[in-house]
């Protein structure tokens, strides 16, 4: 895996093999953020990176600049995987990884955010869980966005908060934003 833009422009993390992850594509991650670019500055956001595996995402958002990004992960392997990665980027002490079944966070945090961002597992894409959770809780900024990568084969248009889709591939980023 690769950091594809900003202060880590092009660094390789090797992750271990034996993590339970699916990794989002370079290609997907260089669409993903470089519509994200377009709308935000990176240095003011405040982000979720829920279901953060390898931390891939969480990277991302920290080489442009994000100084506060919460990865959230059940599994402890990856949640330490994490931790050494933001160690060795020298992260400050805003950027941090959390070891937390993704709904207990959601449910016992009290913090607002201008990017929510799940990645989880293809086969229990929890889309109206999520979106529920989300939206009930006012878990995002008045401008904030919660966007959910899942297969492009499922479709969540109709899911309320809805604001649009973008495809990469076989991956689909579906963004979520409060109405009015």
């Amino acid at each position: 895996m690769r950091i594809i833009s900003g202060n880590f422009r092009g660094k390789q993390i090797k992750a271990p093999v034996n993590l339970p992850v699916r990794p989002t594509t370079d290609f997907a991650k260089t669409g993903l953020f470089n519509m994200l670019n377009s709308r935000f500055r990176f240095m003011t956001l405040k982000v979720l990176d829920l279901y953060s595996g390898t931390g891939s995402l969480s990277y991302e958002f920290f080489s442009r600049g994000s100084m506060n990004v919460t990865a959230v992960d059940h599994d402890l392997g990856c949640v330490k995987f994490i931790r050494q990665t933001l160690e060795m980027l020298k992260a400050p002490s805003g950027v941090s990884a959390v070891l937390s079944e993704v709904n207990s966070y959601l449910e016992r945090t009290t913090l607002q955010y201008d990017i929510i961002i799940a990645d989880p597992p293809f086969a229990i894409t929890p889309a109206e869980e999520l979106v529920t959770i989300i939206f009930e809780k006012d878990l995002l900024t008045e401008k904030g966005i919660f966007i959910l990568e899942h297969k492009s084969t499922e479709i969540y248009d109709a899911l309320p908060h809805f604001l649009e889709k973008r495809k990469y591939g076989n991956v689909t980023f579906t963004f979520f934003k409060k109405v009015g």
